[in-house]
């Protein structure tokens, strides 16, 4: 008989694992949440034994384990009783879609985690400027999703899908660390139609509430 037990995700609020969270969300899946203070690695070095890379988020589902946060939403969304959150490979858009979900961390997200280091978790070391070249890399490297949305409302398949889950975190976690800068007009109306929805919403409070988690 399948396991009864839910999956379980190691995340801390606010994080990449937003993602995952939001995912299971707009899906109407059951997770448990187990919520970790940041950096996990230092704060609660008792998770090394679950996850020795010590990186959030990490989904536990049976025998399962996964580390990334853009493959956790596409698999917590595809376990889902409504699929439309996922492109299936006889759709039109299954390339953008595979190709925008993995845009999202290979080419936004990774300049956005240089700069926070640079200009946010080590400032004191006197790395601002090198901090502000990768602000500059970031908003250049946001040109892919801008003119994919000059025509349309949603990145793939005319719907909301696990790519604007994964490309809209990157550029919500652009207003939270002060690269909103250089964030265009259009991209921000974007986030603004992504962080109005209901799922997104209910990611967010149950993140704020969650227990603790080891």
């Amino acid at each position: 008989m399948p396991s009864t037990e839910l999956p379980v995700l190691f995340t801390c609020a606010g994080s990449r694992g937003l993602r995952a969270t939001w995912a299971a969300e707009e899906a109407g899946v059951d997770v448990e949440l187990k919520l970790l203070p940041f950096p996990p690695r230092f704060t609660a070095p008792e998770f090394l034994e679950i996850n020795p890379l010590g990186t959030v988020p990490m989904l536990v589902d049976g025998e399962t384990a996964m580390t990334e946060s853009c493959a956790i939403a596409h698999y917590l969304a595809s376990k889902g009783g409504d699929r439309s959150l996922v492109v299936e490979p006889d759709e039109a858009d299954y390339a953008a879609y595979l190709d925008f979900t993995y845009h999202a961390d290979a080419t936004i997200t990774f300049p956005q985690t240089v700069y926070m280091r640079f200009a946010l978790f080590e400032k004191d070391k006197g790395w601002g400027e090198a901090g502000q070249a990768y602000a500059k890399w970031f908003w250049k490297r946001l040109v892919k999703l801008e003119q994919r949305l000059e025509s349309r409302e949603y990145l793939c398949a005319d719907r909301f899908t696990v790519a604007d889950i994964c490309c809209g975190y990157a550029l919500i976690l652009a207003r939270k660390v002060g690269l909103d800068e250089g964030v265009p007009a259009t991209l921000k109306a974007y986030r603004e139609r992504l962080i109005a929805r209901e799922g997104y919403l209910r990611a967010v409070e149950r993140e704020a509430a969650g227990p603790a988690a080891i």
